[in-house]
């Protein structure tokens, strides 16, 4: 037993490297998680725990070891398989060599991940025995999951964190083992005192991990190489990217926490604002030969906080609609629109107010495969489809629509006047604004837009305002919210933000200028589902679209006259998917934009988000309690220097020991008149000291050394020394000691 455990004591350094070692695995493993099997991730990490467990624990020659582990892994991986189902032994296999081939048929391919995962752990574990090695390694690993956060939409701060760590850890051991090979005498002091040695190592990573969780936010400068292929390659980015902030359809209400609420889609605008966190759980699939924003409803009433018209069944006429009618549409006869059919399945048994459809919606054809509905409300001057009435009603899961998309002759429309689009027409209701509405919010407006002269023009200078010069964020800072206002704090102090901050903005600062223009929501066009492998061979289109709590989004209508109204998108990274038509085209020959990606916000690929958020306060917690620790344990060490601090500060210039002992003497002194023994003022102190000792007898002993220890200091030629000031320091706790005893005495 003993010769065991010296084996393990002397080959503590590859224990602790082994251990390091797994820790960056885990790492690795959480990024494949996702794409591996749950057997696959499964098998890896216990080969990677049994690996390690047997090169720490059974310290014999290296090539037994092999074989130990070889076995180890061939049994894990047996073991797995069974439990999970992926095996079941044959009753009727004749022979032991059927079996054994039968097991290794279906430990493919899950044996060859574990042996991959055991071979590199030990491969590492031996390449990897140097300062400059350890640094290469990380350096390796690091670069790896950045680049990969980079490309790719899987998020890995969390790894990279969990790497330098281990580094540190590594880096830590190394320089241990290296001061046992070099000072082998220094080493077995260490050993003497090892709690000393893992304070100090615990205090500096405290010191790491509460600086770097406190370090200010540094936006980058640098567009992100992701986002930046994305866009070159007119990518769409990945799901989630658009979110209106507000809380989903259960919760109902809008996003006005700071990241307690969930994306969704909001049923009150009456506050807009905060934070919220992405979620991306299902909420309808489309089917549709274009690519378009699904649209529910919109709001013409700003009120400083919010949209406040939200009463859907009184802020507008609505007209009964019938499954299969044609319904009647704001008059627009300049504009030229093109025929599309979209069916709508709903995910997860969620009721909206509205039926959700591309802008405008023509005609509903079906409710849940029916051709009949009792409960279609049409609003004609909002273009929205109202659901719902006083019977009770289950939201359809499945229903199709037709609606005339408009196409938007850019260049024409960019040459109409004020006079031509607007003269005559009662536009009241668009051009809304409060009372109390910032008079610099329209001054920056008329900044921004001074350089146009049409209405369309000095709407695409908002928009490229907005686009350029605010960042995007789930998560604004509203500690620098002041004005009551919801657009003057965000562009002027907030000045960061998600869809709601854009939308409103562009909405509010167009009313300004006397553009009319309405806030609408709903959902962005989601992503488009994986065709499977025999539709792509045959080149079928691939026009089924998934949409998702995080793809609720806002944005804002500008109404253009004879033109009708036209979508605009505010916010960074979205470009709403618009048919236009220029000079050479004719509105049969349309062409699309394509959503842009949205660099900030990309949907993570890792587990529970909330548990690793749950370790890592944790792990901050435990960091500031140990530098709390630590710094009173520096303030009690040091608590003699300290305690002429202030009259130090006061005086400019350190006291003398002369004047220590005096100090010392008034603090003892009046300690005891808190015990109730009071200094005559006609009294010397030896007068008093005399009496003090009279009344309390067991305290007479330190009375008399102090006394004389303060009249040596007053009155004696001799030299005061430091130690004599602390000689008053330690007969006064003495002091305290027996005066304490004596009130204990009396009490009982």
């Amino acid at each position: 037993m003993n010769r065991w455990w010296n084996s393990i004591k002397s080959s503590w350094h590859h224990s602790f490297s082994l251990l390091w070692l797994v820790v960056i695995g885990l790492q690795w493993v959480s990024f494949t998680e996702p794409f591996w099997l749950q057997a696959t991730t499964e098998v890896v990490l216990v080969t990677l725990a049994a690996v390690a467990v047997i090169e720490i624990l059974l310290p014999v020659k290296w090539g037994i070891r092999l074989l130990l582990e070889a076995a180890a892994v061939l049994y894990v991986t047996y073991r797995l398989i069974l439990n999970k189902g992926i095996y079941t032994p044959d009753p009727w296999a004749a022979t032991l060599s059927d079996r054994l081939n039968d097991i290794s048929v279906h430990m493919v391919p899950y044996i060859w991940f574990a042996l991959a995962a055991g071979a590199l752990l030990l491969l590492s574990s031996w390449w990897v025995n140097s300062k400059t090695r350890i640094l290469m390694f990380l350096t390796a690993n690091i670069v790896a999951f950045a680049a990969l956060d980079s490309f790719t939409s899987a998020v890995l701060w969390q790894e990279v964190a969990w790497t330098v760590a281990a580094g540190m850890g590594w880096l830590v051991t190394q320089h241990l083992r290296s001061f046992q090979l070099h000072y082998p005498r220094g080493w077995t002091y260490l050993l003497r005192y090892p709690f000393k040695v893992l304070v100090n190592i615990a205090v500096i990573f405290s010191l790491v991990i509460v600086t770097g969780v406190n370090m200010p936010e540094v936006r980058p400068t640098l567009t992100d190489p992701y986002s930046a292929w994305q866009d070159w390659n007119g990518g769409s980015g990945p799901s989630g990217t658009g979110t209106s902030g507000s809380q989903d359809t259960s919760s109902g209400s809008g996003g006005t926490g700071s990241g307690s609420s969930s994306s969704g889609y909001s049923l009150d605008d009456d506050n807009l604002g905060g934070g919220f966190s992405f979620d991306y759980s299902p909420v309808m699939t489309v089917t549709s030969n274009l690519r378009t924003y699904m649209r529910g409803e919109s709001r013409a009433v700003y009120s400083g906080s919010g949209w406040s018209d939200d009463d859907r069944w009184n802020r507008g006429p609505l007209q009964r609609a019938a499954v299969g009618q044609e319904l009647e549409r704001e008059a627009a006869p300049k504009a030229q629109t093109e025929t599309l059919q979209q069916t709508v399945r709903l995910l997860g048994g969620n009721d909206y107010p509205v039926l959700f459809g591309a802008y405008s919606i023509s005609r509903v054809d079906t409710i849940d495969g029916e051709e009949a509905s009792n409960g279609l409300f049409w609003r004609s001057q909002d273009n929205e489809m109202i659901w719902g009435s006083d019977d009770v009603l289950t939201y359809p899961q499945t229903y199709e629509l037709t609606s005339e998309v408009p196409v938007v002759p850019v260049q024409e429309l960019s040459r109409q006047t004020f006079e031509q689009l607007y003269a005559g027409q009662d536009n009241e209701r668009y051009l809304q604004l409060p009372d109390n509405f910032p008079q610099r919010v329209s001054n920056l407006a008329g900044e921004i837009t001074a350089s146009a002269q049409t209405p369309y023009e000095k709407v695409a200078l908002l928009q490229q305002y907005l686009q350029v010069t605010f960042p995007y964020t789930n998560q604004p800072d509203l500690t620098r919210k002041r004005s009551k206002d919801m657009v003057e704090s965000f562009l002027f102090e907030i000045m960061e933000g998600y869809c709601d901050y854009y939308s409103t903005a562009l909405v509010t600062m167009a009313r300004s200028l006397d553009i009319p223009a309405r806030w609408v929501k709903g959902y962005a066009p989601g992503e488009q589902a994986q065709l499977p492998d025999n539709l792509m061979a045959q080149g079928a289109a691939n026009n089924n679209y998934t949409i998702t709590n995080a793809d609720a989004h806002s944005w804002a209508e500008v109404y253009f006259g004879e033109y009708g109204w036209v979508p605009v998108e505010a916010t960074p990274g979205f470009t709403v998917p618009l048919l236009t038509q220029s000079e050479e085209q004719t509105p049969e020959e349309p062409v699309q934009e394509e959503e842009e990606a949205e660099e900030p916000v990309v949907e993570p690929v890792q587990g529970d988000s909330g548990n690793s958020r749950n370790i890592g306060a944790w792990i901050v917690a435990a960091a500031a309690a140990v530098l709390l620790l630590w710094s009173g344990y520096l303030l009690w060490q040091h608590r003699l220097r300290l305690r002429f601090l202030l009259q130090r500060l006061r005086m400019g210039r350190p006291l003398t020991p002369v004047q220590k002992v005096v100090a010392e003497t008034e603090r003892w002194v009046r300690y005891v008149r808190r015990k109730g023994m009071l200094k005559e003022e006609h009294e010397t102190l030896r007068e008093a000291v005399g009496r003090w000792s009279r009344e309390t007898p067991e305290a007479a002993g330190s009375f008399s050394s102090l006394l004389y220890l303060f009249e040596q200091a007053k009155y004696s030629p001799d030299i005061i020394k430091d130690k004599d000031w602390y000689s008053v320091y330690t007969e006064a706790l003495q002091l305290q000691r027996s005066l304490k005893g004596r009130r204990t005495k009396s009490t009982i």
